[in-house]
This record gives structure tokens, C-alpha cells and sequence, in this order.
């Protein structure tokens, strides 16, 4: 394990946590969004999550372990991983339709293609989306704390 490595896998988590809470805020303001330059109501977006090797480690590292009081060195395929944004997809969610004849977008029965999305589901999600970026950095920081420790010890 690098030093720096319990940073990166911390700044990934934040970086993919940043673009969920984005997203999210979108859905959320344009949860009454009507019209679209693509024509129809808006769509919900969401992303999708990807694991992400954060280090190659030249194929193996290597480890140690107690077997019956005995101190072996093992290889295996442990490397350091963070998470990415794989993609970002639209719901194929129907529109939701309200009966509002005065509506500038109303088609001829006087219906209005609202985007099917809950204010409150998202707002749950971007609560969640907080909460994650939140432990990362307070992980970061714990990070940096003991690395600042550690160079005290060092240094005395």
C-alpha cells in the first residue's frame, strides 16, 4: 500500500458522490420542467456506479500471515480500489399527465406531460449523496491525521 493511496480511494468516492449530489439537484429543479429542447418533459437522470482499480501493483503484492504461530509470506492480487461514474442514464419513466387546459403545453385533450419525478425520493437520495461525501472526506481526514502522527513519531 502507497502512502497516497488511502487519499485517492477517499478523493474518488468524493468526486463520484460530488456528481451524484449534481444530478440529483437537477432532477430536483426540474422535477416541473415541461419542455425540453428535445421536445417532451424532462427526464430523470440517475448514475450508475462503477468499481475503479486505483493502482496497478505489478501484478502482486505481497502479504503476510499466521498459520499455526509460523510467518508466511503469501502473493496475492490485492490492489486499491475507488469508485467512478460509469454513465449517467435517463428513466424511461412515462411522463405523468395533469389535466391543465391552460397550460402553454397542453396537448388537444388539455393534458400536460409532467416529468415523472418525487421531490421527496430525491431529496432522500441527495440527503444520501451528502452523507457519502461526507464520510469520505471525514476518511480523508482521518488519513491525514494519522500520516501527521506517524511524522511526528518520525521526527522525534
Amino acid at each position: 500500500m502507497g502512502f497516497f493511496d488511502g487519499y485517492n480511494v477517499s478523493t474518488s468516492g468524493m468526486s463520484a458522490q460530488r456528481t451524484r449530489i449534481n444530478v440529483t439537484s437537477a432532477n430536483i429543479a426540474n422535477a416541473k420542467t415541461t419542455s425540453t429542447i428535445d421536445g417532451g418533459p424532462y427526464k430523470k437522470q440517475q448514475v450508475v456506479f462503477e468499481e475503479v482499480l486505483m493502482a496497478e501493483n505489478n501484478g502482486r503484492n505481497k502479504t503476510s500471515s499466521i498459520t499455526n504461530g509460523m510467518i508466511k509470506d503469501q502473493s496475492s492480487d490485492m490492489a486499491n480500489r475507488g469508485v467512478g461514474v460509469k454513465s449517467i442514464i435517463e428513466s424511461d419513466a412515462k411522463p405523468v399527465l395533469r389535466f391543465e387546459p391552460s397550460h402553454p403545453d397542453a396537448n388537444e385533450e388539455g393534458y400536460v406531460a409532467y416529468p415523472d419525478i418525487n421531490p421527496v425520493i430525491e431529496m432522500v437520495d441527495l440527503i444520501e449523496a451528502m452523507r457519502s461525501y461526507e464520510a469520505n472526506v471525514a476518511s480523508f481526514n482521518t488519513h491525514k491525521n494519522i500520516d501527521t502522527k506517524t511524522l511526528d513519531i518520525l521526527k522525534a
